[in-house]
C-alpha cells in the first residue's frame, strides 16, 4: 500500500514543509473522531466544530506564507525594474544577459510558489473527501460554500490565484522587452497572439493551466470517456509532457475511434436482410449486430496490457483483424453460411481498440489539451455512430464481380474492409510510438538521479530536523487502506478476474447503469429495421435515416447534462 500522505508528502518541498497542509495530523484527527463517537466521548456538532476551525487553521497558515512569498517575488521584480531602467540610459549588453537570467530565475521560484498551491488544494480535497465518507456528511458541501463565500474569504486564495497571475504578467512583459527585438515598440499587451519563446514562461503557463482546471463542458465529455489524469502534478511531468505527444497519432487514434463505431452500426439498416436471405429468421440480426460487442469484452483486456509496451502493434494488429472480419462478414453472403457472418463480426470485435485510444490520450495528450482530446474521443464516436447507418441506407446497389456479389448486405462489409485497410496504410506511415518511461529510465537508480536533477531545479531542499524524520517514519507506517489503492491497481488488468476484483462498490454501480444503458440502447437498434418494416413498411433507406437522427442526439443531450443539469443536482 501507498499512503496519500506519504505521496504528498514526496511532492513537498522540503523547505516548505512547515507550511503545507498538514494532512497526516488532519488524517489522525478524522480517525480520533470515530472512536469518540463510537464510544459517545463526543457529539456529531462538537466535530463538526473542531474540524472546521482545524481547517481554517491550516488554509490561514497556507494563505500566509503564500502573500509572504508574493511579496518577496515582487520586492525582486521591483528591484529589477529598477536596474532595467538604468540600463535604457546606458545599455550593456552583459548586463541586459545577466538582467535576463536573474528575470528567469524569478520565473523558477515563482513556479515552485504554483506548486505549493495546487498540491495544497490537491491536499484540501482529499481530506474533505476523506471525511465525508468517514462520517457520511455533505460537510464538503457546507464548508467550501460557507467559506468561499465569505467576503472575508481565505479559501479562495487556494483555489484562485490573482497575486501570481500578476507576478506571471511582470516576468512576462520584462522578459520579452529583454529580447533581441530592441527598439519595438510594442508590447506584450499589443500582441496577445504572439508566444514568448521562453522556457520558464512556457512552464508557468502549465503550471497555471493545471490551477484554472475547472468543470465544464468538455470535463464532462472526460469524464464520459473514462480518461483520468494524475492527482499529484510532478515537475518533470509538467516540463516533458509535450514531448511524448504527435497530432498525427493523436488524429489516428481519433479515427480509429470514428471507423469502429461506423463499423458497428454500419450493419444495423440490413442486417435483418442479410440475416433472412443467409436463411436465418429476421431476429438473428440481434445476435449478428451483438456479436461484435461481446468479443469486444475480451478484446478490452488484452489491448489494455498490451498497451503497456506499445500503441502502434495494437493499432495494426486491430486493423488487420477488422480487414479480415469485415471480409468474412461481405463473403458470407456468396458462402451462403450464416456462422461466417457471425464469426465475421466476432472478428470485428476482437478487432477494437478503444482501450488503446484512450490511454493514448490519458498519457500522451499534454495536460492544457487533453481535455480537447477527451471530448474528441467522445465526438468521434458519437458521429461514427450516427454516419453508420446513414452510410448502411445509402449503399443501395446490386452486381457482381468475379462471383463476388456486391449488394446492400456485403457492401457494408467491403467498405469497411477497403476503409481499415487505407486507415492501416496510413498507421503504417504516420504513426508515432511516444517514449516509454522504460526506454527512458534504464535502471532505477537512473530515474532517481533524473527526478532529483528536476526536483534541484525548482528547490533547494534542506537537511531534515530529527523532529522532520520522527515525523517522516511514521508517516510512512501510517497507511490507511480506504484511502489509496495498491500501487498495482494504477496498471491495466490482464485478465477479466484481475479487473473485477480492482472496481470498488461504486463503480461497479456505475458500470451497471452504464450496461443497462447500452443494453436498452442496444435492443433499440438492433431490432429497429425488424420492428419498423413489420408495423410502418420502412424501407431500409428510412431506417438508416431514422437512426443517424438518432446517433446525432447525442452530443446536444451531453451539452444539457454536463453543462446544467450535472450543475443543478447530484451525481446520484
Amino acid at each position: 500500500m501507498v499512503a496519500f500522505g506519504k505521496k504528498l508528502k514526496e511532492r513537498q518541498i522540503q523547505e516548505w514543509q512547515g507550511y503545507y497542509i498538514n494532512y497526516k495530523l488532519m488524517k489522525k484527527k478524522v480517525k480520533q473522531y470515530t472512536r469518540q463517537i463510537e464510544v459517545r466521548a463526543l457529539d456529531r456538532r462538537n466535530v463538526l466544530k473542531d474540524f472546521s476551525r482545524m481547517l481554517d487553521n491550516q488554509i490561514e497558515k497556507i494563505v500566509l506564507f503564500l502573500l509572504e512569498q508574493e511579496g518577496l517575488l515582487a520586492s525582486r521584480i521591483a528591484n529589477l525594474n529598477e536596474q532595467q531602467d538604468s540600463l535604457q540610459e546606458q545599455p550593456d549588453i552583459s548586463k541586459i544577459s545577466e538582467l535576463r537570467e536573474a528575470y528567469r530565475a524569478v520565473g523558477q521560484d515563482l513556479l515552485k510558489l504554483f506548486f505549493f498551491v495546487e498540491i495544497n488544494a490537491i491536499g484540501l480535497r482529499k481530506i474533505l473527501k476523506k471525511f465525508d465518507k468517514r462520517f457520511g456528511y455533505r460537510f464538503t458541501d457546507y464548508y467550501v460554500k460557507t467559506r468561499a463565500n465569505h467576503p472575508y474569504s481565505q479559501l479562495q486564495q487556494v483555489f484562485k490565484h490573482v497575486g501570481l497571475v500578476a507576478v506571471v504578467g511582470a516576468i512576462s512583459r520584462n522578459l520579452a522587452e529583454l529580447q533581441d527585438r530592441q527598439g519595438s515598440y510594442l508590447s506584450i499587451y499589443d500582441q496577445p497572439g504572439l508566444p514568448l519563446q521562453d522556457p520558464v514562461i512556457e512552464a508557468i503557463k502549465k503550471a497555471a493551466d493545471r490551477l484554472t482546471y475547472s468543470t465544464n463542458f468538455l470535463h464532462y465529455l472526460a469524464q464520459h470517456a473514462l480518461i483520468m489524469q494524475e492527482e499529484l502534478p510532478t515537475p518533470a511531468e509538467e516540463l516533458v509532457d509535450d514531448q511524448r505527444y504527435h497530432f498525427i497519432s493523436l488524429l489516428l487514434n481519433l479515427a480509429n475511434t470514428f471507423l469502429y463505431m461506423v463499423n458497428t452500426y454500419i450493419i444495423v439498416p440490413t442486417a435483418d436482410d442479410y440475416s433472412m436471405s443467409l436463411g436465418a429468421a429476421a431476429t438473428v440480426c440481434g445476435i449478428v449486430i451483438g456479436a461484435m460487442a461481446v468479443a469486444q469484452v475480451f478484446s478490452s483486456v488484452y489491448f489494455s496490457a498490451w498497451s503497456n509496451r506499445s500503441y502502434f502493434k495494437p493499432l495494426v494488429f486491430s486493423s488487420i483483424v477488422l480487414v479480415v472480419g469485415n471480409a468474412m462478414y461481405a463473403l458470407a453472403y456468396d458462402l451462403n453460411s450464416i456462422m461466417v457472418l457471425i464469426i465475421g463480426r466476432l472478428f470485428c470485435g476482437l478487432g477494437s481498440a478503444r482501450a488503446v485510444n484512450r490511454r493514448y490520450i490519458s498519457d500522451c495528450v499534454p495536460l492544457k489539451i487533453r481535455l480537447q482530446a477527451s471530448a474528441g474521443f467522445v465526438s468521434a464516436s458519437a458521429l461514427g455512430m450516427a454516419c453508420g447507418p446513414a452510410l448502411g441506407g445509402l449503399l443501395q446497389t446490386n452486381f457482381k464481380i468475379h462471383k463476388i456479389t456486391f449488394n446492400q448486405e456485403t457492401l457494408p462489409g467491403w467498405l469497411m474492409a477497403a476503409a481499415w485497410l487505407i486507415y492501416l496504410l496510413w498507421l503504417w506511415i504516420s504513426f508515432k510510438e511516444p517514449a516509454r518511461e522504460a526506454e527512458e529510465n534504464h535502471t532505477p537508480q537512473e530515474s532517481n538521479a533524473e527526478n532529483d536533477k528536476l526536483e534541484n531545479s525548482l528547490a533547494q531542499p534542506l537537511l531534515l530536523t530529527s523532529e522532520e524524520n520522527e515525523l517522516d517514519e511514521e508517516g510512512a507506517q501510517d497507511c490507511d487502506a480506504s484511502e489509496e489503492a495498491p500501487q498495482d491497481s494504477y496498471q491495466p488488468a490482464n485478465s477479466i478476474g484481475s479487473a473485477y476484483r480492482l472496481l470498488t462498490p461504486s463503480v461497479k454501480v456505475q458500470l451497471l447503469i452504464y450496461f443497462m444503458l447500452k443494453y436498452a440502447m442496444e435492443i433499440l437498434l438492433s431490432e429497429s429495421s425488424v420492428i419498423t418494416t413489420h408495423y410502418f413498411n420502412w424501407s431500409t433507406g428510412t431506417v438508416a435515416i431514422f437512426l443517424a437522427c438518432l446517433g446525432l442526439t447525442v452530443l446536444p443531450v451531453n451539452v444539457v447534462v454536463g453543462s446544467y443539469i450535472s450543475n443543478m443536482f447530484e451525481d446520484r
